[in-house]
């Protein structure tokens, strides 16, 4: 199955700031930067002929449920033409969607959720399908057998009692510190947020939050990652915030060795 990009161009469950619907183009500018070149640190030239492919952008608005219903169906697209989707997104409520159409080929499936946030409200704002709320949808629905969480460092009550609910497992930033890392088997997607890096690392998205992984630690556990990654999604990178386009070249980095660990053998 080949690794396939799909722009998924969505900003309007934002609760803070908008613009990260810019992210899928900025982050493809980055990955063909001729200030570097295509390979992975694996030695796989991503770019080359017959690795990663890219199926475009969706053509989304700002209404929430038409959107989900889009995302859902673009990306089963994707998985019936024999891809493994890595999604380019704004916000992070695209991952709940994104999820369904995974899991419907995946009956045993275990999601590696990298971000400063749990993003397991229940409702925020009013909105029970905020990017602040995504993996609550996903495990009332039972989109994964297996949710484990890296990189969390604002967890409040109802966070706290919405994972001991759905049976979540937290590595936060105080345990990731003392050594603890995710063990994971089987079928693996990866659901990225660029915000659970340090801001010193990742300055372009909306909500910084110190105290984060480096972007070395990010790679570290995309290359520890088994090689039955079925999926994955980069999101929250506000190219607004993003003048330099540093933050856009780490994206653009992790896509990389994403796609590597998708080709690997």
């Amino acid at each position: 199955m080949t690794p396939t990009l799909l722009g998924l161009p969505y900003d309007a469950s934002s609760s803070f700031l908008r613009g990260a619907a810019a992210a899928p183009k900025a982050i493809r500018i980055a990955l063909h930067s001729p200030s570097t070149n295509s390979w992975s640190e694996a030695l796989v030239d991503v770019l080359g002929s017959g690795a990663l492919a890219d199926a475009g952008d969706l053509l989304l608005g700002d209404d929430a449920a038409g959107t989900r219903a889009a995302i859902e169906a673009g990306v089963g697209k994707v998985i019936a033409a024999g891809g493994r989707p890595i999604s380019l997104s704004g916000d992070h409520s695209v991952t709940y969607p994104v999820l369904r159409a995974v899991r419907a080929t995946q009956p045993k499936l275990t999601i590696l959720h990298i971000d400063a946030h749990a993003d397991l409200y229940d409702e925020f704002e009013g909105d029970r399908f905020s990017h602040a709320c995504p993996f609550a949808r996903i495990m009332e629905e039972r989109l994964c057998d297996r949710l484990v969480q890296v990189g969390i460092r604002t967890l409040n009550a109802h966070q706290r009692a919405q994972a001991d609910k759905f049976g979540v497992e937290i590595i936060d930033m105080r345990a990731w510190t003392a050594g603890q890392r995710p063990v994971l088997t089987g079928p693996v997607y990866v659901s990225l947020d660029l915000d659970a890096l340090d801001p010193a690392f990742t300055p372009g998205v909306s909500h910084w939050e110190p105290g984060g992984l480096s972007t070395r630690e990010v790679i570290g556990l995309i290359q520890s990652l088994p090689a039955t990654l079925v999926g994955a999604d980069v999101v929250e990178l506000n190219p607004a915030r993003d003048p330099q386009g540093i933050t856009a070249m780490v994206a653009a980095k992790f896509v990389k060795e994403l796609a590597s660990r998708m080709l690997a053998p």
